[in-house]
């Protein structure tokens, strides 16, 4: 039957029936479709109903009030719980577009890569963007991948869309380390085999998917054409953060589950993460291999940095660290600045890196449209950054007031 069972975890989301009409519109076969929707809504979103879909027998809606929503993550593993045994699974978000026949394409993707000897081939990418207020025409016209940004100071691991340039001369889907939550086409056993993890909040939850779905013997691959659209500025639309002013301590809590379960820093795992553990069909270290990263000190291989396709081949890992440095506008009120000393020091207070941002660079850093100045710093190193410090020096006034922050602060 090829049924396909797509879930899409709405929060408060004016293109979520949008999103289901185009999924619709532009399927081969949209009767082999079944929707499983974690719809979260309130009240005043007058404009946010399902009616016109809920006496169809394809779409398993869970009515869930915004106030009672415990995040993406519970959501979509709220979800996963109504998968009936299709033969595939599309996980999205619920602010897409789609090419015609995206179905019949991505069925066909996966069977294809069957035939050459992957068990469980995986699709998943950064989709490529479209703006709801100017759309078609705003469509990125060129499938998107997914390449390694950094860690950041908490210890998840970030990614970054980057366009697939020769994928006119592609003849099919290329391999990829990376997953994307908001697209992902599999076997529908994904959904019993790697269930989202509820306690996680956000941050956390691609790069310990990619991780856990490899060792369950998940091949991840990118689709070499477009097949969809994502809209990433949230502007639009209420995000669950908006609503909860303790958002930030249940990101801190998914950071500290993340570092246990990939071994960041060594941590000590004293968690049982039960169904939401990693597989047995491959090791950690196995992924490891595969993606040139190195959890355990936060290491990554140069062929990763340079965006080149795995698997990676033996070689030595180095340790990168990017870092981008918020500055309030009222701590650098001056129009005079000579340079801005820009310094990392460690632990004992000894400096291990110092770029300044000098006058010619100054105007541009301070023309910068919002409230904060965002400092951009990326250098190689042996022993971890434990403090940043901005440090303006005035044509008039000399040294100005230091700035100065921990950057590891779940430690």
């Amino acid at each position: 039957m090829n049924k396909i069972f797509i879930q899409i975890a709405s929060y408060r989301d004016n293109q979520l029936l949008p999103t289901i009409a185009d999924c619709l519109e532009k399927a081969c076969y949209p009767n082999n479709l079944v929707f499983g929707i974690a719809w979260q809504h309130a009240e005043e979103d007058e404009w946010d109903t399902l009616d016109e879909y809920r006496d169809n027998p394809r779409f398993k809606i869970i009515d869930i009030n915004f106030k009672d929503s415990q995040g993406v993550c519970w959501a979509r593993n709220q979800i996963q719980q109504l998968y009936d045994g299709e033969e595939f699974t599309l996980q999205l978000d619920s602010h897409h577009r789609f090419v015609p026949n995206w179905d019949l394409k991505l069925i066909l993707m996966i069977k294809e890569l069957q035939e050459k000897g992957h068990l469980k081939p995986l699709l998943t990418t950064y989709l490529p963007s479209f703006d709801p207020s100017n759309d078609p025409e705003k469509r990125v016209l060129v499938p998107w991948k997914l390449n390694y940004d950094r860690f950041i100071p908490e210890g998840v691991v970030f990614f970054l869309p980057a366009s697939i340039d020769n994928f006119k001369e592609l003849s099919e889907p290329i391999p990829c380390r990376w997953y994307s939550a908001h697209f992902c086409f599999t076997l529908g056993s994904f959904c019993k085999e790697v269930q989202h993890d509820p306690n996680l909040y956000f941050h956390g939850e691609e790069i310990t998917i990619a991780v856990r779905a490899y060792t369950w013997g998940y091949d991840l691959f990118s689709p070499h054409k477009l097949i969809a659209w994502h809209e990433y500025t949230r502007k639009y639309r209420k995000k669950h953060w908006d609503d909860n002013s303790n958002w930030g301590d249940r990101n801190k809590k998914s950071h500290d589950r993340v570092r246990k379960l990939l071994g960041i820093d060594k941590v000590e795992n004293d968690i049982d993460f039960d169904c939401y553990n990693l597989g047995t069909e491959r090791t950690i270290g196995d992924y490891e291999k595969y993606a040139g990263i190195r959890f355990e000190d936060r290491a990554i291989q140069q062929y990763t940095l340079d965006h080149k396709l795995p698997p990676n081949p033996d070689a030595p890992y180095i340790k990168i660290f990017r870092h981008c440095i918020n500055i309030h506008e009222k701590y650098l009120p001056l129009d005079d600045y000579k340079f801005i000393a820009v310094i990392f020091e460690d632990e004992t207070g000894t400096s291990i890196n110092r770029q300044d941002i000098d006058r010619s660079n100054i105007k541009s850093l301070l023309d910068q449209s919002d409230r904060f100045y965002r400092i951009w710093r990326t250098f190689e190193y042996t022993i971890k950054p434990h403090k940043y410090i901005i440090w303006p020096f005035s044509e008039q006034h000399g040294w100005c007031t230091r700035i100065e922050d921990v950057i590891y602060k779940n430690e």
